[in-house]
């Protein structure tokens, strides 16, 4: 006898329960509203990223529901932007795209503390606010007496060896130190039969020699650092200026 009657449909009987309480005009109008605001929502908050106030220094947030982890200190960031080369701008100057889970970032952390963030600021390779990419920033909101919170970290992680690379360039003193190693292995290269007298160079020749290449290397670095405005990381992690 079983088999005489049909099997439920759970969706069916859930139309069912949703048509009783309310109409499907009715029901379609108040989706579409709930979507009209969550996308104003989000229309306000990347509008606030794009035109962020920068005098912004503190937000209010319940100590109580903060992750330790998230939490940086100034003296952190300038060193971590120091060592990589990063830039840590406000958000208004950031030319990449805000990503859609940034923004629900930034909704949470704002529905979890009843608040309204502001202030926003960015870590991220200096080209990141100059043309469209995807390298590793991360969108942090002041806490105020220099402390950050990370609010969201979005794109691929920096290169391995970024640190290294970008060592030469934190500040003057390693910079004329990598030139001096980059001279002392062009020497080494340059065989000795050439300015030697009987095929042996001395250590006076070759002396002279890397100094003659050493200010080689150093007029080039001169020429291409003044022509392109570059400076030392030390400089400008938190610089708004390309050639600061």
């Amino acid at each position: 006898m079983m088999k005489n009657f049909p099997r439920t449909n759970i969706e069916t009987q859930l139309l069912k329960s949703r048509n009783k309480r309310q109409s499907e005009d009715l029901f379609l109008k108040e989706i579409e509203a709930i979507f009209n605001e969550n996308e104003l929502r989000n229309e306000a908050i990347l509008k606030k990223l794009e035109n962020n106030d920068k005098k912004s220094t503190s937000n209010s947030l319940n100590f109580n529901l903060l992750e330790s982890n998230r939490i940086f200190h100034i003296s952190d960031i300038q060193k971590i932007c120091i060592d990589y080369r990063l830039r840590f701008l406000s958000s208004s100057y950031f030319k990449a795209e805000i990503t859609f889970e940034a923004i629900m970032a930034i909704r949470k952390l704002e529905n979890d503390h009843s608040t309204s963030l502001s202030g926003f600021r960015i870590i991220a390779p200096a080209r990141l606010f100059k043309l469209e990419n995807a390298d590793d920033p991360l969108l942090m909101a002041p806490m105020g007496n220099d402390y950050y919170y990370l609010v969201h970290k979005w794109g691929n992680d920096l290169h391995p060896f970024r640190k290294l690379l970008m060592w030469p360039f934190k500040q003057l003193e390693n910079f004329i130190f990598s030139m001096f190693l980059l001279s002392l292995a062009i020497t080494y290269l340059i065989p000795q039969e050439i300015f030697a007298h009987g095929g042996q160079q001395s250590t006076t020749e070759f002396l002279m020699i890397l100094f003659f290449v050493f200010k080689w290397i150093g007029g080039l670095a001169i020429f291409y650092g003044f022509k392109k405005g570059k400076n030392f990381s030390e400089s400008i992690w938190d610089s708004k200026y390309y050639n600061a």
